[in-house]
């Protein structure tokens, strides 16, 4: 829907962007607009049919025809989104990464504002999650030339293992802190028998 098969959108020594349709060329602006039309519309049918936007109350086929479709919407624009951000809107990988990552620590801070429903964080954060995972790759895989830091698939690999790893690590003391007992300072004074 964005791009067209012009030669700006096409790699070295490539004739047309696949096998498919060769693009409508409408651009990010209206490309997005689009879609984020249709998730709109997907998100007010969902409404309208009286049924929870909570994903782990969904046991309908139509329900899971209403999430399943607003997933892949969400992707799409979320891809568009990252495209946008690495390409065309002069930020570059690292950029558009940061400016993801930005919008993500506000929807986390939105968290405790309660007049801010908790759906909506979600479907935006889900929403944000496609463009920071296509900018951050490309800026871990991209040459030096390109604005990436050019470490190739294999070293891309292994510095998100690491961050998973060190996320997971950190997680699980989180969860063994609040697991564990804390002392309060009242504790029972024992006196020893000598």
């Amino acid at each position: 829907m964005n791009r067209d098969a012009s030669t700006k959108f096409l790699s070295g020594g490539a004739t047309s962007l696949g096998w498919g349709p060769q693009g409508l060329g409408l651009g990010y602006p209206t490309g997005a607009a689009i879609l984020i039309s249709i998730l709109l519309v997907i998100f007010a049918v969902w409404k309208m049919s009286g049924m929870t936007f909570q994903i782990r109350d969904i046991v309908t086929f139509r329900g899971e025809a209403l999430f399943w479709s607003a997933i892949l919407v969400s992707n799409t624009l979320g891809t568009s989104m990252g495209d946008f951000l690495s390409d065309s809107s002069g930020l570059g990988y690292a950029g558009g990464a940061l400016l993801v990552s930005g919008a993500l620590a506000v929807l986390v801070a939105l968290m405790k504002v309660p007049v801010v429903p908790n759906v909506l964080l979600f479907w935006i954060a889900f929403v944000l999650t496609r463009p920071l995972g296509a900018t951050a790759g490309d800026f871990l895989t991209k040459p030096v030339a390109k604005g990436g830091l050019d470490l190739g698939t294999a070293g891309s690999s292994a510095v998100l293992l690491g961050i998973l790893l060190s996320l997971v690590a950190y997680a699980q003391v989180q969860e063994r802190r609040t697991a564990a007992p804390r002392p309060t300072g009242r504790e029972p004074v024992t006196q020893r028998a000598d």
